[in-house]
């Protein structure tokens, strides 16, 4: 997954939840993209129809969003306009943030974290069910240049854009910024809970 310019900071100010996997208010699905095509989506100010690929979708789990199950899925026509591709055929599965209305239909952009299921770490894919709500009164500050610092106690600092030019690495993978009995907030390596000693201590 490649962020274009600018969506990186709109994408690392809205992910807490689900600690730098996935964004506070959208809805999160494990899912499969069985067919796609061209649609009709209103027209723009000059009365110029807008298009849009709406992809047929199954919804294998959903972690987080409405009560009704997410059937269709729509992006901008290219990427040249933050759409997103997905392999139809139902054969490949991903993990999808994004934005969810209540009738089973759900809009994505190349801003929104979407990646193919087999490349999350089996950390990532426990803490899905459990671990990453904890971080949800956490705020992910990112790190664009070294050096950097947090502001204040509730925030955890996001290195791997710095580190690794990908918004997919160790940090993503491995940690979680989880909330903890001081109020302050702190990375935490592992797919189960996290043990009391570490939500109580003081210092990161």
């Amino acid at each position: 997954m490649v962020l274009k310019p600018g969506c990186l900071a709109h994408w690392a100010e809205s992910t807490r939840c689900l600690s730098i996997l996935v964004p506070l208010c959208f809805a999160v699905i494990r899912a499969k993209a069985v067919s796609e095509k061209e649609v009709d989506s209103g027209n723009d100010i000059y009365g110029n129809p807008i298009k849009r690929i709406q992809y047929e979708i199954k919804q294998i789990k959903m972690f987080k969003g409405p009560e009704k199950d997410i059937e269709f899925i729509y992006t901008a026509p290219s990427s040249a306009v933050c759409g997103v591709s997905l392999d139809v055929g139902g054969k490949k599965e991903y993990l999808i943030a994004g934005k969810a209305e209540g009738d089973g239909k759900m809009h994505i952009t190349l801003c929104d974290f979407i990646v193919p299921w087999d490349t999350l770490s089996t950390t990532q894919k426990k803490s899905l069910n459990h671990r990453y709500q904890m971080g949800c009164e956490c705020k992910i500050t990112r790190c664009p240049m070294i050096p950097c610092y947090i502001s204040s106690p509730d925030e955890c600092l996001w290195m791997d854009w710095v580190t690794e030019k990908n918004i997919n690495g160790l940090q993503a993978k491995f940690f979680a910024c989880i909330k903890r009995s001081d109020g302050s907030c702190a990375w935490y390596r592992g797919a189960a809970p996290p043990k009391q000693e570490f939500l109580d201590i003081e210092d990161p």
